[in-house]
């Protein structure tokens, strides 16, 4: 398996860099499993963000995106002090969900080191149920729908 890596022309894309630090190392002397969850979550929050919703503003609509589901393809392994660029888009906006595609790459060769698809669930606060994603949120995402 090997998780599509190729934004939609025209995507809207936002990149952040993270360095492995210490408390990210496992007993393997790599980065954890849970790091890359974390950076993933980590670059779409930058993304959203960027595109001008961040927390306080999907508490005042009363609806957030939650994640819904994970899929991370380990492709090499992060050692101490490596940086790596954490690539992001959203592929899908439809309904109540979103799938967001995240690329992780070291710096210093580009090297693919993981690759990842997240569907994110749209959920009203109120009741804790799907809800549909107003047209303001679509819009803001609008250049990164294929």
């Amino acid at each position: 398996m090997s998780l599509d890596l190729t934004p939609a022309p025209g995507a809207a894309q936002h990149r952040i860099i993270v360095t492995a630090e210490a408390a990210d190392i496992d007993e393997l002397d790599h980065v954890s499993n849970l790091v890359y969850v974390r950076w993933v979550q980590d670059v779409a929050m930058a993304h959203t963000r960027a595109v001008g919703w961040d927390h306080a503003e999907y508490r005042a609509l009363g609806a957030i995106f939650v994640v819904r589901r994970h899929e991370i393809e380990y492709v090499q392994p992060v050692v101490l002090g490596e940086e790596i660029e954490l690539h992001t888009w959203v592929a899908v906006l439809k309904g109540a969900s979103s799938e967001r595609r995240t690329a992780m790459r070291r710096v210093r060769d580009g090297a693919v080191v993981a690759r990842a698809v997240t569907t994110w669930a749209f959920i009203d606060l109120a009741s804790g149920r799907p809800t549909r994603i107003p047209e303001a949120v679509r819009a803001a995402f609008a250049a990164a729908v294929a």
